[in-house]
């Protein structure tokens, strides 16, 4: 009843209707499995909660600054934009209250979540000042399909603010319109809903001692006086979980509801924890959850799965949408780019990219398919030029004979 006063509060203040609908889908609604969700029950669930850490924290881990790549020589430079603005905005401070590891944690909970949404403060020399926005109080509005979004974001104090595309850095989940993501909440309700309702009648059952209710049956007839005396016992029995109870007159006790283990209820727990993880493409073993035919080995290789397919995908929408949400057209065919380095969290595999590179370069007899460049490259390392330049020949090929003077 209260969120209902404050949207209608809401509404007094604002007269555009889509910024309405935007708070009013706030309040959530009801599941199949029964419980409401919306985005402050959606958080109390402990493995959507540790999803968006997981995918918010790895990306905000691993440093993410503003390269150049220019021409020298003939070769390919690639250096750190130092002397760019955006470079010490987006690797260290992008406002006054924030880290770069503060600014790209939030950014990604809320991109996880459907959208979000940057606003670039713009000032002399260009942008001075990045500020996230919250989702819940945007609507984006697309006239038509061959027309830039525009952007209403609806203020604490119910005036709504107006802002072009051009003023906004727009990272979006999976879209289906490319306009705006998809709204995961929404999407997963069924899911939450019924690991929210498993939970509470966990809690439920814990509540009253873990000891089910039933029926207490006796062979005499009661009067009003002796049921509430009855009545009374068995409330203060059931105070002190374990106490057995002593009864007399032939009496029986049934038990009219499951217990914990009746109910499956950790094989249900358990697929619910996949549910959620499936939903936001994180696997079980980053949330703390495992079967018990996991070994180091194959863990190894879950976590190195986990930065390829989970991580990766958002790198790679993230640098793509900063480049040309950041730069100019101009900036950009100057070379300027922005990078996630993840090596850091592939070290875990560090032998293994070097025996990769070990044969790419020729070594153990067979013909290599790269240069010492190329694997500079990928290392995010300079080249040296050169005979580095060329894909070097086999290891075991024996250097051509010097030619005989004449």
């Amino acid at each position: 009843l209260m969120a209902l006063f404050d949207t209608l509060k809401f509404w007094r203040k604002s007269s555009d209707p889509l910024a309405l609908w935007a708070e009013i889908a706030r309040a959530g609604r009801a599941s199949k499995a029964g419980p409401t969700v919306n985005l402050e029950t959606a958080l109390k669930v402990a493995t959507f909660f540790a999803c968006l850490k997981v995918l918010s924290q790895g990306c905000a881990q691993v440093p993410f600054k503003l390269f150049q790549e220019s021409e020298s020589n003939g070769l390919t430079m690639i250096k750190p934009a130092r002397e760019h603005r955006l470079y010490d905005l987006l690797s260290t401070k992008p406002n006054d209250w924030q880290t770069s590891f503060e600014f790209r944690e939030q950014l990604v909970i809320h991109a996880a979540l459907g959208n979000a949404y940057v606003w670039k403060n713009r000032t002399i020399g260009g942008i001075s000042e990045l500020v996230l926005l919250d989702p819940a109080r945007m609507v984006v509005e697309h006239p038509d399909e061959y027309a830039a979004p525009v952007y209403k974001y609806s203020g604490k104090d119910g005036r709504v603010v107006i802002f072009p595309a051009e003023q906004i850095w727009h990272v979006r989940g999976p879209s289906w319109s490319g306009f705006a993501g998809f709204d995961i909440v929404s999407i997963a309700r069924d899911v939450l809903g019924l690991t929210i309702a498993i939970e509470n009648s966990v809690a439920g059952l814990h509540k009253n001692g873990a000891q089910p209710s039933g029926v207490y049956t006796v062979d005499a007839t009661l009067n009003d006086e002796q049921h509430k005396k009855l009545t009374k016992w068995l409330k203060d029995q059931a105070a002190e979980p374990g106490t057995p109870l002593v009864m007399d007159r032939s009496a029986k006790w049934l038990a009219q509801t499951m217990t914990s283990i009746d109910a499956q209820t950790r094989e249900m727990r358990s697929a619910q924890i996949e549910e959620v993880c499936r939903i936001m493409g994180v696997m079980p073993i980053m949330v703390g959850y495992s079967d018990k035919a996991s070994t180091y080995a194959s863990s190894e290789q879950m976590f190195l799965a986990h930065v390829i397919h989970t991580l990766n995908p958002w790198y790679a929408r993230i640098e793509q949408s900063a480049d040309v949400n950041l730069l100019t057209k101009m900036e950009r065919a100057r070379g300027y780019y922005f990078k996630f380095n993840a090596n850091g969290l592939m070290r875990g595999a560090a032998k293994d990219r070097a025996e990769y590179y070990a044969k790419a370069l020729g070594s153990g007899g067979g013909q290599g398919w790269m240069t010492p460049d190329e694997v500079r490259a990928l290392e995010e390392m300079n080249p040296i030029g050169g005979d580095a330049a060329k894909i070097p020949a086999p290891s075991n090929q024996k250097p051509a004979p010097a030619p005989v003077p004449a």
